[in-house]
């Protein structure tokens, strides 16, 4: 994938000798981001040292500026943000992501801001201000734990002692008086 996207590059900035090759090369770039699930232009401009970590999902924005040893995992979106100024017009903005940041996995990150060096997004937070350097960013202050949720399945099959890996391996019924307590589990 990268070598790819660095060929693409490579090519254009040659000039006229590397522009014959180039779009042989952007057929490969897109043929291997294409079989890895992944929308990464080569025109997006990276520093060296990219991670992708499981990279399926990964989408970024062809004006999106990423640093030197940046760490981007799966369902990663840095993409733009569109707007309409007070004149009418459209006004675009893409993200920068200083060097040596961890974004997590299925973290979106739009707009005209700037992550800074050295921080670390967690997985699945929306970003859409400036972020300090050396700074961790979670969407959620505090995990959201409940006990005693009652599952809501729309089409609920019978759970009888026949089908297996359900209730009770002796046949009797889970006391329902108490839904921690299931035979099967330990502890």
């Amino acid at each position: 994938m990268i070598v790819t996207l660095r060929l693409c590059q490579g090519m254009a900035a040659a000039g006229p000798p590397g522009r014959p090759l180039l779009p042989l090369c952007q057929a490969l770039h897109r043929f291997a981001t294409h079989s890895a699930a992944m929308d990464l232009s080569w025109r997006t401009r990276i520093g060296p040292g990219l991670a992708l970590t499981h990279g399926w999902g990964l989408v970024v924005s062809p004006g999106a500026v990423i640093g030197a040893n940046v760490t981007l995992f799966h369902g990663v979106t840095i993409g733009q943000r569109d707007g309409i100024s007070a004149s009418g017009e459209r006004r675009t903005t893409y993200p920068v992501i200083e060097d040596e940041v961890w974004v997590g996995p299925n973290a979106i990150i739009v707009g005209g801001i700037t992550i800074g060096r050295g921080s670390r997004i967690i997985g699945g937070t929306f970003v859409a201000e400036d972020v300090p350097p050396y700074s961790v960013v979670s969407s959620q202050a505090r995990p959201s734990i409940r006990d005693g949720c009652v599952p809501d399945v729309p089409n609920a099959a019978p759970l009888g002692s026949e089908w297996v890996g359900s209730g009770p391996r002796d046949g009797r019924a889970p006391d329902a008086a108490v839904p921690d307590r299931h035979p099967d589990r330990i502890g």
